[in-house]
């Protein structure tokens, strides 16, 4: 996949958003037994670092990142989901793998509820609740065309000053997908009064999609599943307060866990319509 994010990277770039030099990438192993991508070093840190020591302007990069977001988001290609490296490779088209969004969107739904159900981070009552609201809104996954998401942007995979981003770094889970998904996945971190001003950025290169609300619920409960897997597999609960997820002054047990719980059933909450955006703390 060093193809497409280098791809990605290069067609960003040309777009004025801030990304990585790559100097050179190789996945043939023919010359070397390993797949290899030289990038720019950069002396700056990542702004989660910034943000955690209450240096950063918070506001002032969430317009920022809004506005790369929805530039980026010109960049189009045909299917959903993770790229085609085959495809790309022979004829430098991007390519999506899957045929529908509502194809990618449910990949692992039932094996994510599944696992957490197992592992009692849920209750089978709320996997099955769950369900049901996103059945009940899944017609506003039926997208005829999908946009570049990177996937997994957050703070740490910003370089930057305090009140400048220098690089958005880690593509390597780059997709074509819904333009809501983006904004949903700052909200995985992110409260109301440091989202407001990251729509305002958006809304400032292209309007928000129809549908808005529930597509952004549906996102981040779909994203907050994938994160609870991941944190509840990788021990993420019983890390000290330097973990990088871990808010400052607390401990992967006593904050981490209660804010993933919490934030998964504000977006199902947020999905039935009993909660608003705005309520996000």
């Amino acid at each position: 996949y060093m193809l497409v994010e280098t791809e990605v990277i290069r067609r960003v770039r040309e777009l004025g958003v801030p990304t990585p030099k790559i100097f050179e990438v190789d996945v043939t192993r023919k010359e070397y037994p390993f797949a290899y991508q030289l990038m720019e070093k950069f002396s700056d840190s990542d702004i989660n670092f910034i943000y955690k020591e209450g240096r950063l302007e918070t506001s002032s990069i969430m317009r920022q990142l809004g506005g790369h977001i929805a530039t980026w988001q010109s960049i189009t290609a045909n299917g959903f989901g993770p790229f085609n490296t085959i495809e790309l490779s022979e004829s430098g088209r991007l390519e999506a793998l899957h045929k529908t969004y509502q194809e990618y969107y449910y990949l692992n739904l039932d094996r994510h509820l599944d696992y957490l159900v197992s592992e009692n981070f849920i209750t089978g009552l709320l996997a099955d609740e769950i369900r049901k609201a996103i059945s009940s809104a899944s017609a506003c996954l039926e997208l005829s065309k999908g946009c570049l998401v990177h996937k997994d942007i957050a703070f740490w995979n910003l370089i930057g000053r305090p009140d400048s981003i220098v690089s958005v770094i880690d593509w390597d889970d780059t997709n074509m997908g819904d333009p809501v998904d983006a904004l949903s996945l700052m909200a995985c971190y992110h409260s109301w009064s440091e989202l407001e001003p990251l729509f305002d950025g958006y809304t400032e290169v292209r309007p928000l999609p129809d549908n808005f609300e529930i597509r952004f619920w549906l996102h981040l409960l779909r994203n907050m599943i994938f994160k609870a897997v991941i944190r509840v597999g990788a021990g993420y609960f019983s890390r000290r307060r330097d973990f990088f997820l871990v808010p400052s002054g607390g401990s992967g047990d006593n904050n981490l866990k209660e804010i993933t719980l919490s934030r998964l059933e504000s977006a199902l909450r947020g999905l039935e319509g009993t909660f608003e955006i705005q309520d996000l703390k």
